[in-house]
């Protein structure tokens, strides 16, 4: 009786994120081209992480480079969005380790304190969606606050209780975990909340997005 010849996997190479050729894929997963270019391996799922004060403070990042640390390190599909440091990304891994396999990446290769929060890509869709105020109030800026302590959330939204005339400050919905709010245009820094959010306290467990950089990451 002839043996029979195992299968072999030939390498696969991602031209739309690096010019590194992958490792064979592993038997549990199929390859297909997705719309993009790029790869999609079924059990994969797809997140954005929101990285804490990339590009302002000091902290200068190339986003290609950021794209090919993360691509480095695992994940799959790895797009950036704008210089704020918004990353979409593929992965078998849950959110927790998406944001720890992140975090470490980034301190490793840019040799910073880095901090990051993670979703689901229909988890960011689902806050967007439920943004309590007018999305495109003229002459107001609106904001969507991460937030991954449950505690910090607290402090956060008891703030709506103090805010100015013309600050709106919301809680999301359990379990979101965000806050949402709004202020007037050129007040952002000096608000109730933009004078918090500065705390280096909270520096570990939040970031903070416009709706619009929201809406180009969700295209």
């Amino acid at each position: 009786m002839v043996a029979s010849t195992p299968m072999e996997f030939p390498l696969i190479t991602a031209n739309s994120l690096s010019s590194k050729t992958w490792r064979a894929m592993p038997r549990a997963y199929v390859a297909v081209a997705s719309f993009s270019g790029g790869l999609v391996q079924s059990g994969m799922a797809k997140f954005a992480a929101f990285l804490r004060g990339v590009n302002v403070g000091g902290v200068n990042l190339k986003m290609a480079e950021v794209a090919t640390a993360l691509t480095d390190a695992g994940f799959c599909n790895v797009r950036t969005i704008l210089a704020s440091g918004n990353v979409l990304l593929e992965s078998t891994c849950g959110a927790a380790e998406v944001r720890e396999k992140t975090e470490a990446t980034l301190r490793e290769r840019f040799g910073y304190d880095a901090w990051a929060l993670i979703y689901d890509v229909d988890t960011v869709r689902t806050i967007v969606a439920a943004y309590p105020f007018e999305c495109e109030l003229e002459g107001y800026q609106s904001y969507v606050t991460f937030v991954a302590d449950a505690a910090i959330l607290d402090e956060l939204s008891a703030l709506a209780d103090t805010a100015g005339p013309d600050e709106n400050i919301s809680r999301g919905p359990d379990p979101l975990g965000v806050l949402y709010w709004q202020v007037p245009k050129g007040s952002t820094l000096d608000s109730t909340i933009g004078q918090t959010m500065g705390k280096k306290r909270y520096k570990s467990s939040t970031t903070t997005r416009n709706l619009r950089t929201l809406a180009k990451v969700l295209r």
